[in-house]
């Protein structure tokens, strides 16, 4: 990490022990820094050398505010917030809502002033970029928060980008983009110079019409925004590349070449609602759409079908699914089955545990590549890497690298995938990256896509176990993992007797 980056992320988060003393939370601080980092870069574009027309009401820039202190910055911190959450655009969006949630005014003026001191339009996107995420990391490894639902880790993104290879002048989709990382991994990879060549008419289309994104909860939205505009993806008054709502409830029309996405680790969608008796309920919330394969109140199979739609006839996608979708019956078998039917499912990388920071997941990359309609079944074969068995990550002592992800992108090839060479045999039944025809998964009890068949060393050899501390996680997840499904049983049980 440059110095500059490393010396102002500390500077920033330096400021979060007397917030957190002071009771406000990670995301509370990192929200309110969206709000005054976007304020100081008007203000800057407002002066020379860019002159530019910012929108911001007269009474209401940064230079109406930076220099108070006390009670009249509070006041006028708080007017400014109103005001702008109005406005329109970009800038309307991320302060629709906006409230202070720094109750010291003396804190509130040492922030004010630590981002006056930068000046921030003069930094490379890649330097406000590398702010921005690092806290936004810093968020996520907050238990409490939980913010770490909607962080993938950034080595996943980066291989999976890598391996579906998205060009310029095409449009990428993440119908539940959290944060914003698969956007700004496929802009770095397309922006890269020893990669493609931009003229300004590619430039111009990455920035402004390559990205559409969705996403549900309203603070992550206004990251996301804050995030993609440090990093020059969309316009600061333009279009806005990201939506706010729930992307499942209807086909947006749009069509893409690529969909690069997580979505949201649960089962079940539902609604919340107050009955007769002024009590919270909540019921479950089935999608009843004609362009999906089947109706399913399990949020992870919606998804999956949701995404087929987005994608145009030659489309692909890299998913990130939580294993009962591999192996689900009902829903779950009909959906696997249209995916081999009308795609070419032709990947599945199974992902170690303890690389989320939602404990008990346990979760896939499908790869699959969108076919025009035809008689033939377009899966012909599955290749499975197990990045799984016998691999054990910890977020703090033993995060996962780019490095260890190289072998498996290696294995995918992504600049010929048709020509690819299994590292399994009889002689090497330890070899992870393996090939099944379309015939020997349709053979499979309820079509089950979760394929494994290396040995689980920890099992018969105690000399293997893995680190006690990766051992203890682990533990950790498999029991978070059966209580979520104890406790699905449960709610369905409840739900069965109710009905």
């Amino acid at each position: 990490m440059p110095d500059q980056t490393s010396t102002i992320i500390s500077k920033v988060w330096g400021m979060c022990n007397p917030l957190r003393d002071n009771g406000v939370s990670y995301g509370d601080y990192l929200e309110q820094l969206t709000y005054l980092i976007f304020l100081k870069m008007s203000d800057e574009y407002s002066k020379p050398p860019y002159r530019q027309e910012t929108g911001i009401p007269a009474g209401y820039t940064w230079a109406d505010m930076s220099a108070l202190k006390g009670a009249e910055l509070e006041d006028q911190y708080k007017a400014t917030l109103e005001e702008l959450g109005k406005q329109s655009g970009i800038l309307g969006k991320i302060f629709k809502g906006a409230v202070n949630k720094i109750s010291s005014a003396a804190i509130l003026y040492r922030i004010v002033q630590m981002i006056d001191q930068e000046r921030w339009v003069s930094m490379s996107s890649d330097v406000k970029g590398e702010i921005y995420e690092g806290l936004l990391q810093k968020n996520a490894e907050d238990v409490k928060s939980g913010a770490g639902q909607y962080f993938t880790p950034r080595p996943l993104i980066r291989a999976m980008v890598r391996c579906v290879r998205p060009e310029p002048m095409k449009t990428i989709a993440d119908p539940c983009c959290g944060s914003g990382g698969f956007f700004l991994a496929a802009q770095e990879y397309i922006a890269d110079e020893a990669r493609y060549t931009l003229d300004r008419e590619k430039k111009a289309f990455l920035k402004k019409q390559t990205f559409y994104g969705n996403e549900l909860v309203p603070s992550t939205f206004k990251l996301c925004l804050m995030n993609l505009y440090l990093h020059n993806i969309g316009d600061i008054y333009g279009n806005v590349p990201v939506t706010l709502g729930d992307a499942l409830l209807t086909d947006p029309g749009y069509r893409v070449d690529y969909v690069l996405t997580n979505p949201p680790f649960g089962k079940k969608s539902s609604i919340t609602f107050t009955n007769e008796e002024g009590a919270q309920e909540e019921e479950e919330l089935v999608y009843n759409r004609t362009d999906f394969w089947t109706t399913s109140s399990n949020k992870q199979l919606n998804f999956v079908q949701h995404i087929n739609t987005l994608l145009n006839a030659r489309g692909k996608a890299a998913v990130v699914v939580p294993d009962n979708v591999l192996f689900e019956g009902g829903a779950g078998e009909t959906v696997r089955r249209k995916l081999l039917e009308t795609t070419d499912l032709h990947t599945i990388l199974r992902l170690p545990t303890g690389i989320f920071y939602k404990p008990g997941v346990k979760a896939n990359v499908i790869f699959f590549d969108k076919r025009p309609a035809g008689p033939e079944r377009q899966t012909k074969e599955v290749w499975v890497y197990d990045f799984r068995t016998n691999i054990h990550f910890t977020l703090k002592q033993h995060p996962m690298t780019d490095a260890d992800l190289k072998d498996f992108v290696c294995c995918f090839n992504p600049e010929n995938r048709y020509q690819r060479h299994e590292t399994w045999s009889e002689d090497n039944p330890d070899g992870r990256w393996r090939k099944f025809t379309v015939q020997e998964i349709l053979d499979r009890d309820k079509v089950s896509l979760d394929i494994f068949w290396i040995r689980d060393k920890s099992l018969a050899d105690l000399d293997n176990l893995p680190a006690p501390e990766e051992l203890a996680a682990e533990i950790i997840e498999n029991l978070q993992s059966a209580l979520d499904g104890f406790q699905e049983l449960t709610r369905q049980l409840g739900a069965n007797t109710k009905s």
